[in-house]
């Protein structure tokens, strides 16, 4: 057990840094081109903080554990507003711009809706998966419309051979690193899970989910810090999407897979419940304070501890 243990962790460290070093390296990259902060939020660091879920939910589903990888997408949309953006607003109040109000988090709280639907025959198929694909490539063509940061196109100064240079090494080095450590994390998780008698769905809401939401974690708590809320909400906002659309499409349509009832009495609504209080505080508050940030924090124990007991 103690090895399975070392190896879990293991594989979590590897998440991690494979994680901080894409985003670095992606970030860096869209800054240097005028990518506007938001923008660089809801869709490069989103996508490189989504990126243990991905793999993590793309193993565990091919190795036919499907409650690993649900689990680890509810789990995952879950923490990265309840966890995520409450010990980030903890550290520091979050502002939250209008923009992402009209816009992202409606679409967010939408796609939760559509994949809670589609999910409702307990069954994630290759239709399902190509209506979410559909649903990320609206996103993304958004996005791309609205990228360029039109205040700082003039000061652009074009990126040396040496800088382009070491954010290819950290994507490629942050890639090959969570890789590996998907594979460590969904191998042990589904041996601890047989050999304490939790069910796989558990381990996947609770320990995977935590573990590969890390990323999301330390990106937006270090953004939230330094003021930069843009990028803190934004990767929130662009990794529960990515997390349903990209992780769950690609899953869908590679590996289609049943998926527990049970999950449609406490996990799904819990999702959509935490979706829909971001939006409300979002309309109504424009921002989220400290005393907001620890009822998220709160949200999140009951969660696990209601999971535990269901």
């Amino acid at each position: 057990m103690l090895t399975q243990i070392f190896i879990l962790i293991l594989g979590l460290a590897l998440l991690c840094i494979g994680s901080s070093l894409l985003v670095e390296g992606a970030a860096s990259t869209a800054i240097m081109f005028a990518v506007r902060p938001v923008i660089v939020g809801l869709t490069i660091v989103s996508f490189a903080t989504s990126a243990p879920e991905l793999l993590v939910s793309l193993v565990a589903a091919f190795k036919g554990s499907g409650g690993i990888s649900i689990g680890n997408i509810l789990g995952s949309n879950v923490i990265n507003i309840a966890l995520v953006l409450g010990i980030s607003a903890a550290i520091k109040p979050i502002a939250i711009k209008k923009q992402i109000i009209k816009i992202e988090i409606p679409y967010m709280i939408s796609v939760s809706f559509i994949f809670w639907f589609l999910c409702m025959d307990s069954f994630i198929g290759r239709m399902d998966g190509i209506i979410l694909l559909c649903l990320l490539l609206i996103f993304l063509i958004y996005s791309i419309t609205t990228a360029k940061d039109k205040e700082n196109t003039n000061s652009i100064e074009k990126p040396s051979f040496l800088t382009i240079s070491k954010n290819t090494f950290f994507i490629i080095i942050g890639i090959v690193m969570l890789s590996y450590g998907a594979n460590f994390v969904v191998q042990e998780a589904i041996v601890i899970a047989e050999k304490i008698g939790l069910s796989q769905t558990f381990i996947g809401v609770s320990i995977v989910a935590l573990g590969t939401s890390l990323p999301e974690l330390a990106t937006s708590a270090i953004a939230a810090a330094k003021g930069e809320s843009d990028i803190a909400v934004g990767n929130v906002v662009g990794s529960n999407l990515f997390n349903i659309c990209l992780v769950m499409g690609t899953v869908g349509i590679f590996n289609p897979m049943t998926i527990d009832r049970h999950l449609h009495y406490f996990q799904f609504p819990f999702m959509i419940f935490i979706c829909l209080a971001l939006g409300g505080i979002a309309y109504f508050f424009h921002d989220i304070n400290k005393r907001t940030g620890w009822i998220f924090i709160t949200g999140f124990v009951v969660y696990i501890m209601v999971s535990y007991v269901k």
